[in-house]
C-alpha cells in the first residue's frame, strides 16, 4: 500500500479511496501523535475543524469530529470556510491543530484531509508520517487509549469564524480599492461567501460567478482551473479585472480587462515589485518552483530580485521560506504565499492585494502584468502509467536528454510525477510554440512508452 498523505494531506474518491472510517481513524492517530508530541501538554486540547461545499465533506467532517472528539479533543467548527481560514483561525484561537475537509481544484467526487499544526502550519512530513504509521498499526487490531466520562472531547459551532477572517483580510491590505470593478468566480466553493464580501469591504463594485454551491458543483466548468466564463463576464461588464478561485480557495487566477489569463508567475511578479516597493519583500528575494516560466525568471533577474527556486508544491515554497526569512512566494498555478499575513496559499488574499496594487498605481492589470513575457509553455498530464518510475526509468532520460539537446539554451524540459493525482506531467518550453507542442507529445508518448 502506497503512502496516504501526498505533497497536500491525504486525498482520494470520497466514499471510496476516503471513507468516513479512514477520515475517523486518521484524525484519531493525528491527536494520538500529537499528544505523544508534547503538543497538548498542561492544557485541554483543541481542534478547528471546516470544510468546503462538497457533498461528501459532510459525512467526513462527522468522521473527523467524531473523531478528535473520542480522543479527549475539543472541536470548533467553523462550518465551509476556505483553507486559509482554518489555517487562520487555528492560529488566531490558538488551537492545537487545524483539519481541513478539500480536495481543492480536483473534481466533486473527491475530497481529502490537511492538517494543520499550532500556529496554523502544514504539519511537517515526519509528523504526518507518524500520524500514518499510528493510523496503520490501530488499523490492523491494536486498540487506543480512549478518554471516558469528562475526558472525552465537546463539539460546539464557532459560528464568529465568517467574521474574524474577513476582518483579518481587510486589516493586512494596503489600501483600499474604491471604484474598482471586479468580478469573482468563487468555483462554487469555499470561497463563495468570503471573497465577495472582502472585496466588497475593501471598496470594489463587486460581480460575482460561481458563488451558489450546492454540494455538487464545485470548480464544474469554473473557477482557476476553467477561466472561460470569468473572462466573458470581465468583457461583459467591462471589469478592471477578474478573479478566479479554486475549491478551497487556496489560490487565485486573475484577468485583466480584456479577458486575458494572469497567472500565478504574473501576479507573483507584480506583488513582488509592490512589495519592494513597500519595504516589505525580505531579502529582496521571491521564491516559486521549478514550474515557474522562464519569463519570470528572466523579469525578476531584470528587475533586481533574487530569485529562489524549489521543488513543486506550495509546501516546498513555504519551507524554503520559512527556513531563510522570505515575505513571499508561490506557484504558477496560483498559490501564494505573503507570510507575513497567511500560513498559507491564501486565494482571497492574493486577490485582493492584486487588486489594491492596481488601485494604487492606477495601472491596468495588463499593463502590471506585462513586466514579464511568458515563454511558450506547453503541459501534458499523462495518465494511466507508474508515475513513481518517473526518475529512474533509462529510456525516458534518454528521450529526455535529446530533447533538452534539441531545445538547447532557449528552452527547457520538467517531468514529475503529480502530488494529489495519478498521472504525469510533461512540460516543455521554448521560444517558439510549435517546437514546444512537438517536443513535448513526443516527451508524452515516450512517458506512456517508458511507464505505460
Amino acid at each position: 500500500m502506497g503512502r496516504l498523505f501526498g505533497t497536500d494531506g491525504v486525498r482520494g474518491v470520497a466514499n471510496a479511496d476516503l471513507t468516513a472510517e479512514l477520515a475517523l481513524g486518521l484524525s484519531v492517530a493525528a491527536a494520538h501523535v500529537l499528544a505523544e508530541a508534547g503538543t497538548f501538554e498542561g492544557h485541554r486540547p483543541v481542534a478547528v475543524v471546516g470544510r468546503d461545499p462538497r457533498a461528501s465533506g459532510e459525512f467526513l467532517e462527522a468522521a473527523v469530529v467524531a473523531g478528535l472528539a473520542s480522543a479527549g479533543v475539543d472541536v470548533l467548527r467553523v462550518g465551509v470556510l476556505p483553507t486559509p481560514a482554518v489555517a487562520y483561525l487555528t492560529g488566531a484561537l490558538g488551537a492545537d491543530l487545524g483539519v481541513m475537509l478539500s480536495a481543492s481544484h480536483n473534481a466533486m467526487p473527491d475530497n481529502g484531509v490537511k492538517f494543520f499544526a499550532r500556529g496554523g502550519h502544514k504539519l511537517a512530513d515526519e509528523l504526518e508520517d507518524r500520524i500514518e504509521q499510528t493510523y496503520r498499526a490501530h488499523a490492523s487490531g491494536e486498540p487506543w487509549d480512549r478518554p471516558t466520562g469528562a475526558g472525552v472531547g465537546r463539539v460546539r459551532e464557532y459560528d464568529q469564524g465568517f467574521d474574524n477572517y474577513v476582518a483579518h483580510l481587510i486589516g493586512v491590505l494596503p489600501n483600499r480599492m474604491d471604484g474598482l470593478k471586479v468580478v469573482i468566480d468563487g468555483a462554487h466553493g469555499a470561497a463563495a461567501r468570503v471573497s465577495p464580501e472582502a472585496f466588497a469591504r475593501a471598496g470594489a463594485e463587486v460581480i460575482t460567478i460561481g458563488t451558489e454551491p450546492d454540494g455538487l458543483n464545485i470548480n464544474h466548468e469554473c473557477g482557476s482551473t476553467h477561466l472561460d466564463k470569468l473572462r466573458a463576464a470581465v468583457v461583459e461588464h467591462g471589469a478592471d479585472l477578474g478573479v478566479a478561485h479554486d475549491g478551497d480557495a487556496d489560490r487565485c487566477l486573475a484577468v485583466d480587462a480584456k479577458g486575458n489569463e494572469v497567472d500565478g508567475d504574473q501576479i507573483l511578479a507584480v506583488l513582488a515589485l509592490a512589495m519592494r516597493e513597500a519595504g516589505s519583500l525580505r531579502k529582496n528575494t521571491v521564491v516559486a518552483t521549478v514550474m515557474s516560466n522562464l519569463g519570470f525568471k528572466l523579469a525578476m533577474e531584470r528587475e533586481g530580485v533574487d530569485l529562489v527556486q524549489t521543488a513543486v508544491g506550495d509546501r516546498y515554497v513555504l519551507e524554503e521560506m520559512k527556513a531563510h526569512g522570505f515575505a513571499l512566494g508561490g506557484e504558477q498555478s496560483g498559490h501564494v504565499i505573503v507570510l507575513d499575513h497567511a500560513t498559507t496559499g491564501d486565494g482571497t488574499l492574493t486577490g485582493l492585494m492584486l487588486a489594491a496594487r492596481v488601485a494604487a498605481t492606477g495601472r491596468s492589470l495588463a499593463d502590471l502584468a506585462g513586466v514579464m513575457e511568458r515563454l511558450p509553455q506547453i503541459l501534458i498530464n499523462v495518465r494511466d502509467v507508474d508515475k513513481s518510475r518517473v526518475t529512474s526509468s533509462e529510456e525516458l532520460a534518454a528521450a529526455v536528454a535529446v530533447a533538452e539537446a534539441e531545445l538547447g539554451s532557449t528552452g527547457r524540459v520538467l517531468l514529475r510525477s503529480s502530488g494529489t493525482e495519478p498521472l504525469v506531467r510533461v512540460m516543455v518550453e521554448a521560444a517558439d510554440i510549435e517546437q514546444a507542442q512537438a517536443v513535448a507529445e513526443r516527451l508524452a508518448d515516450a512517458v506512456k512508452s517508458a511507464l505505460g
